[in-house]
């Protein structure tokens, strides 16, 4: 890809991620390297700015990241953030010390004040408040930087040498917390690295089917697709790739929502194909009966996945290359440099053991879950698929507490359908990050058509959230609740009682399994 570039190099803050998303909504690719990305590399990336991001550690102590100083001495702006600013300030002479209450150890919600003439601040209000995470403090600075903004406690809030291009901030401007910390960056990327803005997803898209059509040549591609946003969005890359060098296997457990599988099938009839729907609920179902932990529902349906994709995959022979969805999270979570790993997988579950293939092609493994639906929107994707919620691998089997079976499969399926259509009906899906419904095993008496009842408790959950890493449960009108009560008891027979979980995340998680 010949698009400018920005270098993040990462010194293990809990928002590098977050850092190169706000870059790249600002039109500019850019990629997350390990802090200890070797001088000559540096150069051969060539990158038009570059961003060192916080970190836990302390730059004085001797077992902390550095970078290689020559960093400083390739005439290309650089902006540290939090824990980048001190490694800046430390590395070209400044001092950094351990804050006391008196000298500036500030954490959350800041009130800060800037000096508008710096390129940084550039066109934005001369205080505002910004989010701060920080217990080490720039006692002083280098010499030829300037203090560009303070707070009541700190006067070295951020601190620049414009003739070099470098800047600093204790701040983090990448979390929504900081008042116009977006803009702060956009201005980093236009306004100092003079950046043109040509990362667009209809440019990325005819990069990646040329590179494509390239490596595949002629050969067989085979894609394990689970309907989730990924998989598809991988599919339909492939398929407006390379058309029916494409073998789609499809494996329909029978643990997805309503209508489902059949919406996945229509949504890539348009394509010429190979599209193989493999009718595997009975199979599933068998493996789970009388399973009721959890985790070993999981584990069950992962490999189950595995072996119904393999048989498949062993009726169709000898394929090129075998197709993943991987993206670039899964990339940095599965551990970059002094990252903490937080996982190692692949999409199916794990690599087959016996199918026969040569490589494997990760097309969208340098996008972001909100490119990747970008990417989606230019194949021509159907919203229902491009903007599906997070759903977990084992489908409702984690929805359905206790032991699975068909009927109260089909129970959880009617009630969750009614859950989403009233929510959209009142427009309240537009407010929700995830929402669904769960079929307890607790039974409770009821009083329905005159009569006695003992049925199924259903629970309701929706949460909202920026991250998934925390949540907020969703303050949906009673009005609409109400109805969805209503039309969940009266329409879906074996529940008579409704609950709605009014638990964030932490304590709670968002799934109930």
């Amino acid at each position: 890809m010949n698009h400018e570039k920005v270098l993040i190099l990462d010194f293990g803050g809990q928002y590098n991620q977050l850092i190169a998303r706000r870059v790249r909504e600002c039109n500019v690719y850019c990629e997350v390297h390990p802090y200890n990305m070797p001088l000559e590399k540096i150069k051969a990336y060539n990158p038009i700015g570059i961003i060192f991001t916080g970190g836990p550690n302390s730059v004085y102590e001797e077992t902390s990241p550095h970078v290689d100083a020559g960093v400083f001495h390739l005439g290309v702006p650089v902006l540290g953030i939090c824990y980048g600013c001190q490694l800046m300030a430390w590395s070209l002479g400044g001092s950094v010390t351990a804050a006391t209450d008196a000298t500036a150890r500030e954490y959350g919600k800041t009130e800060t004040y800037f000096t508008p003439s710096c390129k940084l601040f550039q066109g934005l209000p001369e205080h505002s408040v910004t989010w701060m995470s920080h217990g080490d403090y720039m006692e002083k600075v280098p010499d030829g930087f300037s203090l560009v903004a303070h707070s009541a406690n700190c006067p070295n809030v951020a601190i620049c040498d414009e003739s070099r291009g470098f800047y600093g901030v204790q701040f983090h401007p990448e979390v929504n917390h900081t008042e116009n910390g977006t803009k702060m960056l956009h201005n980093f990327l236009y306004e100092v690295c003079h950046a043109k803005g040509d990362w667009t997803m209809s440019d990325y898209l005819k990069t990646q089917i040329a590179v494509l059509r390239e490596k595949i040549g002629d050969g067989k591609v085979l894609l394990a697709l689970s309907g989730g946003v990924d998989s598809s969005v991988a599919a339909a890359l492939l398929a407006q790739a390379v058309g029916q060098q494409l073998t789609c296997v499809f494996v329909d457990h029978g643990l997805m929502r309503k209508n489902e599988g059949d919406e996945v099938e229509a949504a890539f009839a348009k394509w010429d194909i190979n599209f193989i729907r493999v009718d595997a609920e009975r199979r599933f179902l068998d493996k789970l009966q009388d399973i009721s932990d959890p985790e070993r529902k999981r584990k069950i349906i992962g490999e189950e996945f595995i072996r119904v994709f393999e048989e498949e995959a062993q009726k169709i022979g000898k394929v090129d290359f075998l197709v993943q969805g991987t993206i670039y999270p899964d990339v940095i979570e599965s551990g970059l440099g002094d990252s903490a790993v937080i996982k190692s997988h692949h999409n199916v579950g794990g690599l087959p053991d016996y199918v026969d293939f040569k490589e494997i092609i990760e097309p969208l493994r340098m996008l972001f879950k909100d490119e990747t639906r970008q990417l989606g929107r230019e194949l021509g994707l159907p919203d229902y698929l491009v903007m599906r919620q997070p759903f977990p691998g084992p489908g409702l089997a984690i929805r359905v507490i206790g032991d699975v079976t068909k009927e109260k499969l089909d129970t959880l399926r009617d009630a969750d359908a009614i859950f989403r259509e009233e929510c959209a009906k009142a427009g309240e899906d537009k407010n929700l990050n995830q929402y669904f419904a769960v079929l307890t095993n607790m039974r409770s008496v009821g009083v329905q058509g005159d009569g006695r009842t003992y049925d199924y408790t259903l629970a309701l959950r929706a949460v909202t959230t920026t991250d998934f890493m925390t949540a907020d449960w969703a303050r949906i009108p009673y009005d609409v609740l109400d109805r969805i009560s209503v039309r969940i008891v009266n329409e879906v027979p074996h529940i008579n009682r409704i609950v709605y979980d009014i638990t964030s995340k932490p304590p709670a998680t968002i799934e109930w399994e």
